[in-house]
């Protein structure tokens, strides 16, 4: 693998393993993933070969992020429209 290219690939590894850690199904689950898929490509040799398999681990990383930031929004709608629901229905408030 040419230099460049080895950098690159232990980069993606480094950014998959960190975006991993919250990840639904748990850290341990996502790091055999990461791990299998890297080591399945392992005897790729063909530097054009290689640039596509970094950027289908791009295109995976953006996704990861738009997970992550789907659970964000889905936990901030879910907390607002509780609380409104609750506002509507009077529930937790102190009757005057």
């Amino acid at each position: 693998m040419a230099n460049p290219l080895r950098r690159e690939v232990r980069q993606l590894y480094k950014n998959l393993l960190y975006l991993g850690r919250e990840y639904p199904q748990g850290a341990d689950y996502f790091r055999e993933r990461l791990n299998s898929a890297f080591m399945k490509n392992k005897d790729v040799t063909d530097p054009k070969e290689i640039r596509k398999l970094v950027d289908c681990g791009e295109v995976v990383i953006k996704e990861l992020g738009t997970l992550y930031y789907l659970r964000e929004y889905r936990t901030m709608k879910k907390r607002f429209y509780e609380e409104e629901l609750l506002g509507l229905l009077n529930i937790g408030r102190p009757i005057d």
